[in-house]
């Protein structure tokens, strides 16, 4: 609609400079430090719905962090859309590979650099502001409810509980999230799958003490040897995952979903370029887009043990760490995965070490059925201002929230992304280029209007 676009061309450095804002609020769930950022976040984002129009938004505390709730309810006849978003931010470590401060915001050549710009404030305020463009020219076709949690940079602890406990409020038609990613605005892309989450960390550990590794050296098992060979042994010569049982549930994507995800282009000379790599890794059989998206995974995201100061010394370390994460597609459970990965490793250990295992998080894969009102009201909406329309991909991420919104509130759940897989999400210098934001605030309300008409048609 042009009023739409009328209303957010006047107003987008407004809708900038309230985003920069947020991204000010240093809002990282990881660390204690933060707990008072965490709250003030809350309060940031209470105020800007209830400032977009909604006729009420509430703070819950949890066992953590905060969840922030609001809604507008035009007429419960309507189709409601529940529009979930987290406020927490990734650590922004390390530092000094930053160009700008992580929480002092610079547009630069088109893009917002912050944490949080992409991963997940500047998506969540999207929808904010879209919100408030169909309130404020009058045009809002469905209710709209908000669950904006601050955990999920943390496995969502709380969150599970919450939507259980809250059903009833949370009750909708549709969940719509925007934390995932396109592919271009050239090539516009909408996310139909996302990958489950298996996260454990394990310990390994030798004599009970560090050792001189001249005196002992030789006659003691190394616990940093040992969990470098143990972990070395979890993937066989053609890239698959050599633990029993891992791929026993997953389900092969048909030959003709197969092609359409080979629809989309991909550069393999400036992927390489980009990530400053000579060759690619993975799965043999598979492309790259499938290995990132349809097929299981097992990364270590961090090892350590023994002296890793300024200088040398000389030991021979107690204990060796590792944090591992599996990422899984369907019919895959994190609770099983997670459980064969445990066994595996306290298996293979030889009898000079012990291993200590634990579960992190995890959660489940998701699918959008292509064939869904859901899915065709995004696809139509993005076709509507793209002029083209949208390739659907599996995204490589995971939200583990995803799964358990459709078992409790009994509803799909839709992943319209406007970030790009260049956005530096984790990494230093995130950031978030304004064409994708404004792009994301003009289609959203297209999404209420064609969802509403085909529940109408239905």
């Amino acid at each position: 609609m042009q009023v739409w676009k009328d209303y957010q061309d006047k107003n987008k450095d407004r809708f900038l400079g309230e985003l920069m804002t947020l991204l000010r609020i240093p809002s990282v769930s990881a660390r204690s430090e933060h707990k008072p950022d965490m709250k003030t976040c809350a309060e940031a984002v209470r105020a800007a719905l209830l400032e977009a129009g909604a006729d009420k938004a509430t703070i819950f505390a949890t066992d953590g962090h905060p969840i922030v709730y609001g809604e507008k309810i035009i007429d419960p006849a309507k189709p409601t859309i529940l529009v979930y978003g987290h406020y927490d931010v990734q650590p922004p470590d390390p530092l000094e590979l930053w160009h700008s401060g992580p929480f002092e915001p610079v547009v630069k050549d088109g893009r917002l650099y912050a944490r949080g710009s992409a991963d997940d404030k500047g998506q969540v305020h999207m929808h904010i502001k879209a919100f408030e463009t169909m309130v404020r020219t009058g045009t809002l076709t469905c209710n709209v409810k908000f669950i904006i949690e601050g955990e999920e940079e943390v496995g969502s602890p709380n969150l599970g509980k919450f939507v259980e406990n809250r059903a009833p409020l949370l009750a909708c038609d549709v969940v719509l999230i925007s934390d995932t990613s396109m592919l271009s605005l050239e090539t516009p892309s909408i996310d139909v799958g996302l990958r489950g989450l298996s996260y454990i960390e394990v310990t390994v550990t030798g004599p009970n003490r560090d050792l001189h590794s001249g005196v002992y050296g030789g006659a003691i098992g190394n616990p940093v040897t040992t969990l470098a060979e143990m972990i070395a042994s979890m993937h066989d010569a053609h890239g698959r995952v050599n633990i029993p049982g891992f791929y026993e549930d997953v389900k092969e994507l048909p030959g003709a979903e197969r092609a359409e995800l080979a629809r989309a282009p991909f550069d393999e000379a400036a992927y390489k370029t980009d990530l400053g790599v000579a060759a690619l890794w993975g799965e043999e059989g598979y492309s790259t887009n499938e290995r990132t998206g349809i097929r299981p995974t097992l990364e270590v995201n961090g090892m350590w043990g023994g002296y890793t100061g300024e200088g040398a010394k000389t030991v021979l370390p107690s204990k060796a760490y590792a944090k591992i994460s599996c990422r899984l597609v369907p019919d895959q459970k994190s609770a099983k995965i997670t459980e064969l990965l445990l066994n595996h490793l306290r298996k293979i250990a030889p009898p000079y070490v012990t291993v200590e295992a634990h579960e992190h998080h995890g959660g489940d894969p998701y699918i959008t059925p292509v064939d869904s009102i859901e899915y065709k009201a995004a696809s139509k909406a993005m076709e509507t201002t793209f002029g083209k329309t949208p390739i659907p991909m599996r995204g490589g991420g995971s939200i583990p929230i995803t799964a358990l919104f459709e078992k409790t509130l009994q509803v799909k759940v839709v992943l319209l992304g406007f970030g790009l897989d260049s956005d530096n999400l984790h990494s230093p210098n995130e950031k978030f280029d304004l064409a994708n934001y404004y792009k994301g605030i003009e289609t959203i309300p297209w999404f209420h209007q064609y969802f509403a008409e085909m529940k109408a048609q239905k």
